[in-house]
Order: structure tokens, then C-alpha cells, then sequence
């Protein structure tokens, strides 16, 4: 972030009204009055909502950032780091039963718009991508790494769907629970998702 604590507020307060009601749906007028300042001062900062765009998705770039060294930090193992992706729908359930993924939600409106700043808002996707890839590899699974990494991304994607299309909390929880079995199959030398599956009826 910027040494500018306005500048941060109308960013942070940006990213939330994104969230909540979609980046065509905000207005300048939405953000100024959600950071209480007048609206000379917000052309101060911000020309177009575009530019504000782009200061939220480089705010949302750093915090993953962030967020993927603090699990690689707390993890001791890659397991561990993968399970810290995997619950954050658990911590997050409440706002994305309303509003679905903040990153997906973005990421697909950028698509549907088709505006600019879609590829650097796939960043996200990307960064969380690269990661898991990496914790798999670790894992002994370099070889199908990648796929696995996909396999988990749409997953956890389509429970932010399905949980905020039917208001479900309960729903995340146990599919959380069917992503944690599915990783301790992983572990236990499984070659595929499709196999994992199979693997799970066996028992």
C-alpha cells in the first residue's frame, strides 16, 4: 500500500464495494460516500474508476502475497500449506455465502465486461495456482502437480458458487471435509483426482 492513509481507505473501501455489488455497479459517488470524503478530494486521488481498479487488484495482489508466505511461514509441511487454502472458504464462509469468491466474482465480471484489467486481476488465479503446483511438487507430485493444483482451484471455486447461490454455510462444510480426504488421499500416492475418487468408494 501507499504511505497515503485516504488514498488506502478509498482502495480498501473500493475492494469492498467491488465485492459486494460488482465493479459496473459502484459508483464514485458509492466509494466517496463509503470513505466519507468530498468528491474534489476523490479526483484528488483517483481520475477514473479504472485507475481505482487497478490500485484494488494490486492491493489484492500483495495481499495474497502475503497471505501464501504466512502459510508457507506456519506450515510445517506442504500438506499443511494446502490445508491452509483449502479452510479458507471455512474462514470465509459468512461473506461468501452472500457473495460468493472475491477473486472469482472479479475475475469472471472482468471476463463478461471485457475490459483491461482482466489479465492482471487472473493474476490471483495465477498466483494461487503457482503455489499449490509448488506444495504438490513437495509433495512428491511433480509430475501431475499442476493438474492437481487446477483440480483443487475449480473446486474450491465451484463451492463459493453453489454456497452463495443457495445461501448454504453447511454446504462448504462438508465439501472442506471432502477437500481435506481427498488431500490425505493425495498423500497417500494416488495418481489422479479421478482416481482419488475411485480410491474413496473402494473404502
Amino acid at each position: 500500500m501507499h504511505d497515503n492513509p485516504t488514498r488506502d481507505r478509498i482502495v480498501k473501501a473500493s475492494d469492498q464495494l467491488f465485492y459486494e455489488r460488482g465493479y459496473e455497479h459502484t459508483s464514485f459517488a458509492d466509494i466517496a460516500d463509503a470513505v466519507r470524503i468530498s468528491r474534489g478530494n476523490f479526483y484528488y486521488y483517483f481520475k477514473t474508476k479504472d485507475e481505482i481498479l487497478d490500485a484494488v487488484i494490486a492491493a489484492r495482489l500483495a495481499n495474497t502475497r502475503a497471505m501464501l508466505n504466512t502459510w508457507e511461514i506456519e506450515g510445517e509441511t506442504p500438506a499443511e500449506r494446502i490445508r491452509s487454502f483449502i479452510h479458507i472458504l471455512v474462514a470465509n464462509r459468512a461473506k461468501i455465502k452472500r457473495y460468493g469468491c472475491p477473486v472469482g466474482t472479479l475475475c469472471t465480471e472482468l471476463a463478461k465486461l471485457g475490459h483491461a484489467s482482466q489479465g492482471e486481476a487472473n493474476k490471483l488465479f495465477t498466483l494461487f495456482r503457482t503455489w499449490l503446483r509448488r506444495q504438490f511438487a513437495l509433495l512428491g507430485r511433480e509430475a501431475d502437480g499442476d493438474t492437481l493444483a487446477m483440480h483443487l482451484l475449480a473446486r474450491s471455486q465451484g463451492v463459493a458458487t453453489l454456497a452463495s447461490a443457495f445461501h448454504d454455510e453447511k454446504f462448504i462444510a462438508q465439501e472442506v471435509e471432502l477437500m481435506d480426504a481427498w488431500l490425505d488421499a493425495c498423500t497417500g500416492g494416488a495418481t489422479s483426482p479421478v482416481a482419488v475418487k475411485r480410491k474413496g468408494r473402494r473404502t
